[in-house]
């Protein structure tokens, strides 16, 4: 939920928690702790004020998350209210390349050879 309007800024670690980004406050402020939150590139501590405007960089277990912050929140409500209040800028994952450089062998030739091993670890690049 939005807050009233009596607040500028909230803490970094309840704003995160509030919008769903993490299922626990603590969860928030120990990625907040290990440098998975970014503002500018430089790493955030989980008391920082947070305010309308900033363009944060998330870790999550999920994945990158680019998000600029739209609306503060101290409490967590449902997901929709806690959607608006960020806009996500992460941009879409590029498509899966098609199988390139995978090697496959054909079925029923069982286990492969020292030899088809080492070929293989070639082709890999190891």
């Amino acid at each position: 939920m939005p807050t009233d309007g009596a607040a500028d800024h909230v803490r970094l670690d309840r704003w995160l928690w509030a919008a769903r980004f993490f299922k626990t406050r603590s969860l928030a402020s120990a990625a907040c702790s290990a440098g998975r939150v970014k503002l500018g590139g430089s790493a955030l501590k989980p008391a920082r004020a947070v305010r309308p405007g900033d363009e944060l960089e998330i870790f999550t277990p999920g994945g990158r998350r680019l998000v600029g912050v739209l609306e503060l929140a101290q409490i967590r409500g449902p997901a929709e209210a806690a959607r608006r209040l960020y806009d996500d800028r992460t941009p879409p994952e590029p498509p899966p390349d098609e199988r390139h450089g995978v090697a496959e062998r054909e079925r029923g030739l069982g286990r492969p050879s020292k030899r088809d091993r080492r070929r293989l670890g070639r082709l890999r690049g190891r």
